[in-house]
């Protein structure tokens, strides 16, 4: 059976204040096409769907057109709601479109009830497990502690217990959506982190023939049964490298995978340059930059007059402009988002108690309360954003 592993469309997302809804539908043509030239049995989208729980009027259409030409090809399609997803929302329908071969998992009681498919082998058990909030699924899954790992072993649990009332080779496959200990993380991910850890072991998966994974932007290979789909679209500059791609999956009849990378169409290159003014303005080694998309960090220890009017000359798509002096007082001018980037809520709260305390760091009794209310809020807000 050859599946169409995606995931992390979010829909209704700029980048740096521009559009990208043409790009996205761009995206959606070549999945289409995908899926007609290559006889894709089934496309597994891996959650993340909208960029927000209350995404744009124009997104949501441009999600109903391709659901209507996914139900136009006659293939199957399995979807799960990510964390920024309204699963509530996003499954509004769900029944009804089933009838049409779209298939909604955003229940996370509905774990251990597969979309069952089936090829010349036999049977396929397909298990869609939507993004899992500790705090609001603990008691759903009967979990023993409200972390990712606790709710994921849960949800698993339920997986391998239908599965094994399965009949005897009956090949299955995961879709999650959470962060898989061995991932790479990019800046443009919202932060999962609850009591201070955001990962789950990839060992989680055990007993499935392959897991489809979504929520980190690139594509990876955790193992060979274990995989990031990674986001079609490059959403920050931290995916300046990332190639874009689609997994296309082969199961055989005894279960073994078989992966290979379809590319995303790319709307226009990322580029990130660094340097002092001049050179950036006069540098012949960038003349391949020019038509991208840039991010450009100066390097000047004083801040030049200007700057962003003078590279937009040469960049004409220059959307981003960093202040990073490699030396000298001018270092305290770096933006921010600068200081932030890559850091998880705890460690932002626990540098906020050490510097208002004049260098004094938080105990542990001081950053487990931290911890407490940062999970606090996050399923305060996850509530709310359910009942929108």
């Amino acid at each position: 059976m050859r599946f169409l592993h995606t995931s992390d469309w979010h829909l209704g997302r700029s980048f740096h204040r521009v559009n990208l809804l043409t790009a996205q539908r761009t995206f959606l043509d070549h999945l289409v096409e995908t899926v007609r030239a290559r006889e894709v049995d089934a496309v597994l989208v891996a959650g993340d769907v909208y960029d927000r729980a209350v995404p744009p009027l124009a997104a949501v259409e441009l999600f109903d057109e391709a659901l209507h030409r996914l139900a136009d090809l006659g293939v199957p399609t399995v979807m799960i709601s990510g964390n920024h997803d309204s699963a509530r929302r996003l499954g509004v329908g769900a029944g009804l479109m089933e009838r049409a071969g779209i298939h909604l998992r955003t229940d996370p009681a509905g774990c251990g009830t597969p979309v069952l498919l089936s090829d010349a082998h036999g049977p396929v058990a397909l298990y869609g497990l939507p993004y899992l909030e500790p705090a609001m699924v603990r008691d759903t899954l009967g979990a023993q502690r409200a972390d990712h790992a606790a709710v994921l072993g849960a949800a698993m649990d339920r997986v391998r217990a239908d599965l094994a009332e399965r009949p005897t080779g009956t090949r299955s496959v995961v879709l999650a959506h959470a962060f898989v200990t061995g991932g790479t993380a990019s800046d443009s991910e919202r932060d999962i982190t609850v009591g201070g850890v955001a990962s789950v072991p990839a060992g989680v998966f055990d007993g499935v023939d392959y897991a489809a994974l979504g929520h980190l932007h690139g594509c990876q290979t955790l193992t060979e049964r274990v995989r990031y789909s990674g986001s079609p679209l490059a959403y920050s500059f931290s995916e300046a490298d990332h190639r874009k791609t689609s997994w296309l999956v082969e199961l055989d009849g005894a279960g073994a995978v078989h992966a290979e990378r379809v590319d995303a169409p790319v709307p226009r290159a990322l580029a990130r340059i660094r340097g002092p003014l001049e050179r950036l303005l006069d540098d012949p080694a960038l003349a391949r930059h020019e038509e991208s998309w840039v991010e450009a960090t100066l390097t000047d220890a004083a801040r030049p007059h200007e700057p962003m009017a003078r590279l937009v000359k040469r960049y004409p798509h220059i959307l981003s402009l960093v202040f990073d002096p490699d030396e000298g007082p001018a270092r305290s001018l770096a933006s921010y988002a600068q200081r932030l980037r890559g850091r998880s809520d705890q460690e932002i709260a626990e540098d906020f108690v050490e510097h208002v305390r004049s260098g004094r760091a938080a105990d542990e009794r001081e950053r487990a309360e931290l911890r407490s209310a940062i999970d606090e809020v996050r399923a305060e807000d996850m509530t709310a954003e359910v009942a929108r």
